[in-house]
């Protein structure tokens, strides 16, 4: 029987003193080295960390998706409202009484009727106003009587608004007016007719005029209602002459005349009856 080679090496290795290791394993091939990675829990940590990532980007995914809804009404699912820009609000003009225009209703006139006579009881105008600008102040307590078809607070308005035009009595930086319901310095009365006279007595009003004595100016209402010839239409400027010329007495001044027929009339001349010979004017520096 014929040997084969590995017996022949073997003997030959135990010949030359090999040890029987080296023999073995000369005889038995060496299988390949594994692939082992460095760290055996490091594939494992891995994996985990890439399922914790992609759940950490769907949660954002999510997140951000709940979001855009909640800016976007279309994802959200419903309509955000838009804004409500509300509209100005324009006040209704107030109803004209029947008869009176606006300047007329602005002055305080609630009709246009004249009473020969009302109450004889008078009620002070509530309120205090200070006095604008420099000068000595002159405060001023405003009177109505009952019964006559006014607004007492508009009233009290224009007589005030009169006094501090920068036309009137103050216009020299003279003197300013307040008003008041307390003590005052002067006092502005509107009346009917028959408490006009009684009023202004001695002096003789006769029903249609007015005066200014001891501290008051008294304004017949039916001046204030009809005006004056001398001013035609324009009774705004016709009440503004009214008050300053009533006031003028109060303050010591006293009835003047027309200089010449191309001259404004001082206010202090008698505008309220006869046509006058020079240029209506109310304003003590127009």
């Amino acid at each position: 029987m014929r040997a084969g080679p590995a017996v022949v090496l073997a003997v030959a290795g135990l010949v030359a003193g090999v040890g029987s290791g080296a023999a073995v394993s000369a005889l038995i091939p060496t299988p390949p080295p594994l692939s082992v990675e460095a760290d055996a829990t490091s594939g494992v940590s891995s994996a985990a960390d890439q399922r914790d990532l992609l759940l950490d980007a769907a949660s954002r995914s999510v997140e951000r998706t709940a979001l855009d809804g909640a800016l976007d009404p279309e994802l959200a699912g419903q309509q955000v409202p838009e804004p409500q820009v509300p509209e100005p609000q324009v006040p209704e003009p107030q109803a004209l009484p029947e008869g009176v225009d606006e300047i007329s209703f602005a002055a305080g006139l609630l009709s246009m009727t004249v009473h020969d006579a009302a109450s004889g009881v008078f009620d002070v105008v509530p309120g205090e106003v200070p006095a604008p600008g420099a000068g000595e102040v002159k405060s001023v307590r405003i009177e109505v009587e009952q019964g006559l078809d006014i607004d007492p607070v508009k009233f009290a308005d224009q007589v005030l608004a009169t006094l501090n035009d920068p036309r009137s009595w103050g216009g020299d930086g003279s003197q300013t007016f307040s008003r008041t319901a307390g003590e005052a310095t002067l006092t502005v009365t509107l009346a009917s007719p028959a408490s006009v006279d009684r009023l202004c007595a001695p002096l003789d009003t006769g029903g249609l005029w007015s005066c200014g004595v001891e501290g008051r100016a008294v304004l017949n209402h039916l001046r204030w209602v009809t005006g004056s010839e001398n001013y035609g239409d324009d009774m705004a400027a016709y009440r503004q002459y009214l008050v300053n010329h009533e006031v003028g007495h109060v303050l010591g001044h006293r009835h003047a005349k027309c200089s010449s027929s191309a001259a404004l009339a001082p206010v202090m001349v008698q505008q309220s009856g006869a046509l006058v010979a020079c240029t209506p004017n109310g304003w003590p520096f127009p």
